[in-house]
């Protein structure tokens, strides 16, 4: 449209806007011709703009985080002084405004659920937040309400659990979670951002009122003719700046005019239209119930809502719509906490979507709009960070002079729209002392720059401001002639240009909760603390060094350390110290970040009053939940033990272990519970009192769960070598406990006889295990393995056996020599072409399912081999003593047959053998009496032993 079509018309004081509808419909129609809908649009638009300003409830639109919107409604605050302000945000939000003044903006308002009824359990923990801004229009009202006396503030929108509610139908920016709303129109940030970025959690992001295109086409329309990077930069440019000096009547005109294009060019999304509808519903009936009931004359009101809310077409729009009210929906059941968590400017752009630095520019232009008008903005009395507010040296005005000053229907729209903003004059000084700081940064942080560049970026950010039809370079201006004359193509710190400029220009500003407007829980603990002797609201991290055995005072904040750690992660981090079962420390190393992680903190105080009493909430929630296993109960007895002293607490979880582990059908935790259970059970033995009943109840019924467990552990395709190890660790290492107990041994071993696996490691974990029991002599294990190496079908599957016998180190830990035999047996036998490949699998097999137990087996070949290199050539290993006849030692009383039953070792058991005396042949002992039952048979008749050698070899 060119400006001679939109040419201001002669319009008298009555006309309202008539004219510019008129006008709009003519420009329309000979642009896009009589067939288009543009011309309805533009008609639409301004007749939204006539019912929004004749609206006797005046109406206030706005932007949220929008500095026009704040020094707009500052101005209006100060000329009307309304007695009631209703404001767009969560009814149930309104306690909370009163703690503000012990805050340091920016802040969020949150409201959190974790016991839900009426929502998905999956869908915990619910979490709304609502961040304030100083440079924000809901700021203004809210601070003027509460200072100044006489004065209603009532918000009127609906609550966080309608927030859920309706979420579903709903998919707009201002409803998404913060963690999927990471990346920014500019891009994600660096990494140092990222845990600013980030205080918001997950939680939904609510705001008065969002305006933005709500489809990608017109966005980028809107960016591409502005000649813009982003969104943020195009309403600096085209609505902040021109709206910024503008008279009342003329920013009410111009946003609710936007608010009434962005909902008419919004895509055909009815589920989204529909919650904005019945939002808007909400809050005229809200507004209503509270007129009628306070008796409040309207003129004396003000109505705080989005530009979109107030072009609204709802049937209930207006004091005068005859239709029913809207029919509040109820609650749910579930069970809401409130507080305030910190906030940040770069938090809000993540939440909202906005580019890298819109708010700090925000925040920068507020402060420089506030100091060229000389305009004193509202403040809470004793805001942290703030001054003296000036609402209480304001004269309240007459409802008269007010009504008037709001019943004008001037048409300011007219000229708005036929006259280009009035640009400010390039301010020269501001644009160099921006040039000569960026580059003494960026020197500071690794960039070779110098006063060249300063230059540089000066002329650039001129030139890019012409390009772009600006008269004056804006701060985003700045930021690219920074980033093309500094950076370059290389970032040679942490920090790129950008985040520099972000710094320059305001950085990033982050709020702090008072300790007053903190929950009960957050200030017990930093009551607690305060012998550490140092600041823990501070947002910096600090050391605290506890000397435990010279300053037992501080034996409790090491309690309250280690119980945050539990809760919180990293919020406290020990360097050094630890806390195990039946240790107490001598000194500890903290880093204590708490005033970082203060949202954490606070949301822990939603849970509960004490971090005690969370803790033990937490647990049996843990050991009740329908995930709990035995090894839940076992961690959560732990924990209990260690960070709460024990007591009944740990008997009830120890009585639900016991319950988890009779109900299990699978073996999947046995290597959890075996660990734990070993653990607790060595705890206890250093203890007067020693196992407690749950232990010992639990130990019996892990007996006989195994048993029942073990021959269909062997057999299943789920079940592992690890899992088998496991039970049976369990089964052999607390044999003797569980059989003092009353257990019984024949129910293990007939669990053994039934089992009848088929993988290669559950075959040698079932040896191993009767071999344990004396059902397998070590000699018939040797000749097992003997054949498996012989079988050169059977090689290959060779270090599945071996890692099954490694597994069995755990409750067979005498097999450890016989594995190092088998090992070295395997290497001296198989040729290069079967062991060179066969190695690599051996090796990944043993790191994959026995990674744990490997050490042990180090150690024993440690032990069996010799440590210098030049004893390699004449050693003789242990295992061949017992294989090689010449070497076997023979009773000196044998004589010359003794030595021909040594050289024929399997004669002589078949004689012992017959006789009764079953034993393997003696190798150790070099005498009659150590030599076995062979051995001592030959001792005590050594005529028969002559006779039969004289028979078989004469002339020996």
């Amino acid at each position: 449209m060119s400006e001679a079509t939109l040419s201001p018309p002669e319009v008298g004081a009555g006309d309202g806007l008539v004219a510019l509808r008129e006008r709009l419909r003519e420009a329309a129609e000979a642009f896009a011709g009589p067939g288009d809908a543009l011309p309805g649009i533009l008609a639409g638009m301004v007749e939204d703009v006539d019912r929004a300003l004749a609206e006797r409830l005046e109406i206030f639109p706005v932007c949220h985080h929008s500095p026009a919107s704040a020094l707009a409604m500052a101005r209006r605050l100060k000329e009307k002084r309304p007695r009631v302000v209703y404001l767009e945000l969560c009814e149930d939000l309104r306690p909370l405004l009163d703690e503000l003044r012990n805050c340091q903006l920016p802040v969020a308002l949150q409201a959190f659920a974790t016991e839900l009824d009426g929502f998905p359990a999956a869908d915990a923990p619910l979490n709304v937040v609502a961040p304030i801004t100083e440079a924000s229009a809901e700021y203004q009202a809210i601070a003027y309400a509460l200072d100044t006396p006489d004065v209603e503030l009532v918000l009127v929108d609906r609550s966080a659990d309608h927030v859920f509610q309706w979420r579903d139908r709903e998919d707009g920016p201002e409803q998404r979670p913060a963690a999927e709303a990471g990346e920014t129109e500019g891009g994600s940030g660096t990494a140092e951002d990222a845990e600013e970025s980030a205080l918001h959690g997950d939680a939904l992001g609510v705001g008065i009122g969002e305006l933005r295109p709500r489809f990608a086409e017109l966005e980028a329309h809107f960016l591409h003719h502005g000649k813009v990077r982003h969104w943020s930069e195009w309403w600096d440019q085209y609505v902040e700046q021109p709206l910024a000096g503008a008279d009342y009547q003329t920013y009410r005109q111009v946003m609710v005019m936007i608010g009434s294009l962005f909902r008419r060019l919004r895509p055909e999304r009815p589920g989204r239209l529909a919650v904005d509808e019945d939002r808007e519903r909400y809050m005229w009936t809200r507004m209503r119930e509270h007129l009628a009931a306070s008796g409040t004359d309207p003129d004396d009101c003000l109505y705080v809502c989005g530009a979109a809310h107030a072009a609204s077409r709802v049937e209930q729009f207006g004091l005068a719509a005859e239709a029913e009210p809207y029919a509040v929906p109820p609650r749910t059941a579930t069970r809401w906490r409130y507080g305030l968590i910190p906030s940040s400017h770069s938090a809000i752009e993540a939440q909202f979507g906005l580019a890298p630095g819109a708010v700090s520019v925000a925040a920068a232009t507020w402060a420089r709009t506030l100091t060229r008008e000389r305009l004193t903005p509202f403040r809470l009395a004793g805001q942290r960070g703030g001054k003296k507010s000036g609402a209480k040296r304001a004269v309240r005005r007459t409802v008269g002079e007010a009504g008037a000053a709001a019943a004008t229907d001037d048409d300011r729209l007219t000229g708005f729209l036929a006259r280009p903003p009035v640009p400010h004059a390039l301010d020269e000084a501001e644009l160099r002392g921006w040039c000569v700081d960026i580059v003494r940064l960026a020197r500071r942080n690794g960039y070779l720059a110098s006063t060249a560049d300063a230059i540089a970026v000066f002329e650039t950010s001129v030139l890019l401001a012409g390009l772009r039809g600006r008269a004056r370079p804006t701060p985003y201006d700045f930021e690219d002639a920074a980033v093309t004359c500094i950076e370059k193509d290389s970032v040679p710190g942490r920090r790129d240009v950008r985040r520099l400029c972000a710094i320059l220009l305001g950085g990033d500003r982050i709020g702090t909760v008072g300790y007053d407007a903190l929950p009960p829980l957050a200030r017990d603990v930093l009551d607690r603390l305060a012998p550490l002797g140092f600041d823990l609201t501070a947002r910096t991290q600090r050391r605290a060094l506890l000397d435990l055995a010279n300053q037992p005072q501080l034996r409790p904040c090491s309690d309250v350390l280690w119980m945050l750690r539990h809760l919180l992660g990293d919020v406290v981090r020990p360097v050094m110290g630890s806390r195990a079962l039946g240790e107490v420390g001598i000194q500890e190393s903290w880093d204590v970040a708490l005033g970082r992680h203060q949202q954490a903190l606070v949301q822990l105080g939603y849970e509960g009053v004490t971090i005690e009493q969370v803790l033990e909430q937490r647990l049996r929630r843990a050991v009740r939940g329908p995930d709990a296993t035995a090894a839940t109960a076992l961690k959560a007895v732990e924990e209990a033990i260690r960070y709460l002293g024990g007591g009944r607490l740990v008997d009830d979880l120890g009585a639900r272990a016991v319950e988890l582990l009779a109900a299990e059908r699978t073996v999947d935790d046995a290597p959890l519970v075996l660990r734990r259970i070993r653990r607790l059970l060595a705890y206890y033995r250093t203890t007067e009192a020693g196992p407690p009943r749950w232990a010992q109840t639990f130990v019996v019924a892990g007996y006989a769960q195994y048993c029942t467990l073990l021959p269909i552990a062997f057999t299943d395709e789920a079940a592992g070598g690890r899992q088998l190890g496991a039970m049976l660790g369990f089964l052999f290492g607390l044999e003797g406990f569980a059989l003092s107990l009353g257990c019984d041994r024949a129910q293990l071993e007939l669990a053994v006889r039934q089992s009848h696996p088929t993988e290669p490691d559950k075959k040698a974990l079932l040896w191993a295990a009767e071999h344990r029991l004396g059902l397998l002599p070590m000699a018939e294990l040797r000749d097992r393995c003997a054949a498996l190496l012989d079988n050169p079908l059977v090689v290959p599957a060779f270090p599945r056996y071996v890692s099954g016998f490694v597994q069995a180190l755990d409750p067979v830990p005498t097999l450890t020599p016989f594995v190092v035999e088998q090992l070295s047996g395997a290497f001296a036998r198989l040729p290069d072409a079967v062991l060179l490949p066969w190695l690599p699998r051996l090796i990944m097999t043993l790191r994959k399912e026995a990674a744990e137990l490997l050490p042990v087996l180090v150690r024993e070949a440690g032990r069996t081999f010799p440590a210098a290199l030049g004893a390699v050539d004449g050693f003789v290993p242990p295992w061949s003593l017992a294989a090689a006849p010449a070497v076997a030692p023979v009773p000196p009383a044998a004589g010359a047959a003794g030595a021909l039953l040594a050289a024929h070792p399997a004669g002589c058991d078949a004689v012992a053998a017959l006789l009764g005396l079953v034993g393997e042949w003696g190798h150790v002992a070099p005498t009659a009496a150590g030599a076995g039952p062979a051995g001592s048979l030959l001792a005590e008749h050594p005529a028969a032993a002559a006779a039969l050698a004289g028979l078989l070899a004469p002339a020996g």
